[in-house]
């Protein structure tokens, strides 16, 4: 079967080309992949090359196809997985695979045969063995695909921790009921955030999200407002820290001056990342989720607290199997609607573009369709280039992508 799919050569050099995929083997599964979120991750990949810890050293002899958040159809099943898997099932890859004989390896960045960018992939042996092919139920491709950054939420949620005076034991979660802040958290990843947070069965009292921005602040909103959140038993509360003369004594007030159990940070900012030790609370506890790409970032962490009041530290950089099955469960059942993420939409012919520019190109995430042609286009400006179906589809939800979005997309584009 000839399939059609980016790959990458070496250094910023991606290439959409189609070319043949061998059988599958009885240790594998052949599958059709239907949409692909792009990720920072991948754009790093392309930039870094075979300097890449997960990008093979001789890529440019056998290339291998990019993107890892991707969602689509099982078609054909391998002898050793017919009765655990059947053709017609939508799937997605865990992509942190974590096989102990190539420690580093992962699709979308390792893998001759199997990435996001592509129509059709061969799911080798590695992924199988480590359980790492997913089964969504969900009615849209596009959560599917965005289970994956969905998936490094979840794992930062369970991740945090809580003691208890004179034991040393750590109580794992949020704190349950208690007061939670999320600073610069009105990003795709921070809007993620405010949706799990109130959806989870874990849920804090208070959310107080942050950021310096009135318009992105106003749009978190309409999306995730206040009447929603109490409806779930959550006061939810935004913040312009921007507006106001001390912003740790205004965040610190309104939770009672008690500081907060539990802070993200979703911006690697110095001055943010000390707003948030500032206004932890006893036995608080900070994750700094945003990842930074200076190897000698640092902040000021108030030790007196560490030691006096037990506020802590963490920090995590993806999720768990168990994560991804999280994300996938709560976006197949309703519980979460991650479209708040996505802010832009192509065809596979625009994937390599849009990689290799990721970092200049505003707004969230970038959401491809393998098997259509079409230019990166925000969502805002689906008017203006000329898309008025979808413009008045997503006009009607918010301006979010939706399911219907997505099925008038398939139905009526070009095919590539």
């Amino acid at each position: 079967m000839k399939t059609k799919a980016v790959r990458l050569y070496g250094k910023n050099d991606l290439r959409l080309e189609e070319f043949e995929l061998p059988e599958i083997k009885e240790d594998e599964i052949l599958a059709k992949v239907v949409t692909d979120s792009i990720c920072m991750s991948s754009y790093k990949a392309a930039y870094q090359g075979p300097d890449h810890k997960r990008v093979p050293n001789n890529v440019a002899d056998n290339p291998i196809i990019i993107g890892h958040e991707m969602c689509g159809e099982l078609v054909q099943i391998g002898k050793k997985y017919e009765g655990k898997f059947h053709e017609g099932q939508r799937f997605s890859l865990q992509a942190n695979i974590n096989h102990p004989d190539l420690p580093y390896a992962a699709p979308g960045y390792s893998f001759k045969y199997v990435g996001g960018n592509a129509q059709y992939i061969v799911i080798p042996k590695e992924i199988m063995e480590m359980d790492c092919l997913l089964i969504y139920n969900g009615a849209s491709f596009f959560q599917g695909s965005l289970a994956e950054p969905v998936s490094c939420i979840i794992g930062a949620f369970h991740a945090m921790y809580h003691t208890k005076m004179g034991s040393y034991v750590h109580h794992m979660e949020i704190k349950e009921g208690g007061n939670m802040a999320v600073l610069a958290g009105v990003g795709p990843m921070g809007l993620g955030a405010i949706d799990y947070a109130v959806n989870q069965p874990i849920k804090p009292k208070k959310l107080v999200v942050t950021d310096i921005n009135d318009a992105r602040l106003a749009r978190a909103e309409e999306i995730y407002s206040k009447d929603w959140a109490a409806s779930q038993g959550v006061e939810l509360i935004y913040v312009n820290t921007g507006n106001v003369a001390d912003p740790v004594a205004h965040l610190k007030s309104l939770v009672d001056g008690d500081g907060y159990d539990d802070v993200f940070v979703f911006a690697p900012v110095k001055p943010v990342i000390e707003q948030g030790d500032a206004i932890l609370g006893l036995d608080g506890c900070l994750n700094f989720f945003a990842g930074p790409t200076d190897k000698q970032f640092s902040a000021t962490f108030n030790f007196y607290n560490v030691h006096y009041a037990a506020t802590h530290v963490v920090g995590t950089s993806g999720g768990n199997t168990e994560d991804m099955k999280e994300a996938l469960a709560m976006s197949a059942s309703g519980q979460l609607n991650p479209a708040s993420m996505v802010t832009h939409i192509g065809g596979l012919d625009s994937a390599a573009e849009t990689t290799l520019n990721l970092p200049n190109i505003p707004g969230g995430k970038k959401l491809i369709y393998t098997g259509i042609k079409m230019p990166l286009t925000a969502i805002d400006d689906f008017e203006k280039e000329g898309y008025s179906e979808l413009a008045e589809i997503c006009k009607g939800n918010k301006g979010l992508w939706c399911k219907a979005a997505e099925d008038y997309l398939l139905a009526n584009s070009q095919k590539i």
